[in-house]
């Protein structure tokens, strides 16, 4: 069984390093050194959703997530790069990135009390 976890960052507020940071994301531009350790993290499934310098991350994870794993040596070297174009939400914890975000509204909940 697989659970979603959800996340919120921020980006530099700057439209030519919000393009770039797109370009590193798109298919194929996200280091396959990277991809490999996410699903070995056991995400599953993931989503980066962005309005204007604000983004989401939907994150279908394992029900072991998180799981131990040999770090790649680039991932130091991709975190770096993409700090380069995000900033930490107000309320983050020092050095924080993702800060998790809490489940408030759940329609099938609703729907489930309605019947």
């Amino acid at each position: 069984m697989s659970r979603r976890l959800c996340f919120a960052l921020d980006l530099v507020n700057d439209a030519a390093k919000i393009a770039e940071y797109e370009q590193f994301h798109r298919p194929g531009g996200v280091w396959p050194q990277i991809v490999d350790d996410i699903h070995a993290q056991g995400i599953e499934g993931m989503e980066i959703w962005r309005s204007g310098d604000r983004m989401v991350m939907i994150a279908t994870v394992a029900d072991d997530y998180p799981r131990a794993r040999n770090i790649p040596p680039q991932y130091d070297e991709w975190e770096a790069l993409m700090w380069t174009f995000q900033k930490a939400l107000p309320h983050a914890a020092p050095g924080q990135k993702w800060v998790p975000m809490t489940q408030i509204f759940d329609l099938a909940e609703q729907t489930a009390l309605a019947d």
